[in-house]
């Protein structure tokens, strides 16, 4: 519980938003992609992707059979290191698949199509914006004000 009068941080508001608006684990999704190898290690990281998070379950392709038999072994140790970056709420297990992996000078493909800009107000644009100006990356930060504003202009119900 905070005193009256004092200040939130950016990133105590932020992350609130984002639990409000349910962007966690979209947020954290792009966050792996982005930083994979830092986060996981470089010799895992060149032999696996981390697809998407659905449901707690983080999808990872794996570069061959050989890969997805080891890392079945080392699902506790990735678990741990995920659990040290965004918390045990966020991923509760790892679905492993064999398939090709991205290599890095490919741009990082949206897992959601971008939204069409008629579907965003101007003031929500604005508003997100304002939010999301102190990310120092300026795609994370271009994404993030995105998906803000989309959320923000939806209906609600």
């Amino acid at each position: 519980m905070r005193s009256p009068g004092s200040l939130d941080s950016f990133s105590t508001i932020l992350s609130g938003l984002a639990k409000r608006l349910g962007l966690q684990s979209h947020l954290f999704e792009l966050r792996l992609q982005q930083q994979w190898p830092e986060i996981i290690g470089e010799p895992i990281a060149s032999h696996t992707w981390p697809v998407h998070v659905r449901f707690n379950k983080l999808y990872l392709i794996v570069r061959n059979s050989v890969w997805l038999q080891q890392l079945t072994f080392l699902k506790p140790t990735l678990l741990a290191k995920l659990h040290e970056q965004a918390g045990a709420e966020l991923i509760a297990d790892i679905a492993l698949r064999v398939g090709e992996i991205p290599t890095r000078d490919q741009p990082i493909a949206a897992s959601t199509p971008a939204q069409p800009m008629s579907l965003v107000n101007e003031a929500a644009m604005v508003e997100a914006a304002a939010h999301a100006a102190g990310i120092q990356d300026p795609e994370l930060r271009n994404r993030l004000t995105h998906v803000m504003a989309e959320a923000c202009s939806r209906p609600r119900r």
